[in-house]
């Protein structure tokens, strides 16, 4: 699939998207794997790690996702990784993000530390995709991005992740608000300055989220991914061959690793 026009404008603005990937049941079907998998977490400890009040994020297992190995494989996801993160690159993260009514505005904030690659080098190293399991409304809390911030240097800000709230505006000033449909892809670099808005819709707005990486990145040491012997051996070799995980023979919950402090509280 050509991807140099996406990659363009990933490079341009710090997101793009791929409309109508998949079709609508496919995305009913993730939708219900994502709650079961919330309801399953929240009563654990480190179970459903806090994005701030009434939103929580899950990391699952691949086979708790039945999608997981068409997502994988899906030739754009395959090619924008290739294309952004090289041949090798890797497969580290699969989560989701859940509001629900009375979800309060994150701050502004970039997921984890821009490393020199991004800042200097002006080098995308990482890529979240990201595929809503609902038709987004604007009560459903929309996902905001400060469109062109990725190459921010940020090493002054809180944690390296969270501008101070004198430069919000600057950021809010470049906001664009995202209403995907149920069946698109977005890609983005986690280091585009962004946030979750107020959700006052009574429907949940959940948010499957991919995580690649390019060799050497390092975000795999943040998570722990794992899958059993018969699932590695039935993923296609596409997939397997770019997926960084531990081969176990039974599953145990997830304790998260990767808790971004900072989002615990809402700022509205």
């Amino acid at each position: 699939m050509a991807v140099t026009d996406d990659v363009k404008t990933l490079y341009q603005d710090g997101i793009v998207a791929h409309k109508g990937a998949f079709p609508a049941e496919w995305v009913d079907a993730m939708r219900e794997d994502m709650m079961t998998a919330f309801w399953s977490a929240i009563q654990r400890p480190g179970g459903a790690v806090g994005r701030g009040p009434r939103r929580w994020y899950v990391e699952i297992h691949p086979q708790d996702f039945k999608g997981f190995a068409e997502l994988t494989s899906h030739p754009w996801v395959v090619d924008m990784a290739r294309a952004v993160c090289g041949p090798d690159y890797e497969i580290v993260e699969i989560g989701f993000d859940v509001p629900f009514q009375g979800a309060k505005n994150q701050p502004w904030h970039r997921d984890f530390p821009s490393p020199s690659d991004t800042y200097e080098q002006k080098k995308i190293t990482s890529l979240a995709f990201n595929l809503t399991g609902v038709d987004v409304t604007e009560d459903m809390g929309p996902f905001e991005i400060a469109v062109g911030t990725q190459w921010e240097d940020g090493r002054a800000w809180n944690h390296e992740m969270f501008p101070v709230k004198e430069e919000w505006p600057l950021f809010a000033a470049r906001g664009v608000r995202k209403f995907p449909k149920r069946g698109d892809i977005s890609c983005r670099s986690a280091l585009t300055i962004h946030r979750g808005t107020a959700h006052g819709s009574p429907i949940a707005r959940p948010v499957m989220v991919l995580g690649v990486d390019a060799p050497g990145a390092g975000h795999s040491a943040l998570h722990d991914m794992m899958v059993t012997q018969d699932y590695y051996d039935a993923l296609p070799e596409v997939v397997r061959k770019h997926l960084i995980c531990r081969v176990v023979d039974k599953l145990v919950p997830i304790s998260q690793k990767h808790d971004i402090e900072g989002l615990v509280m809402g700022v509205e």
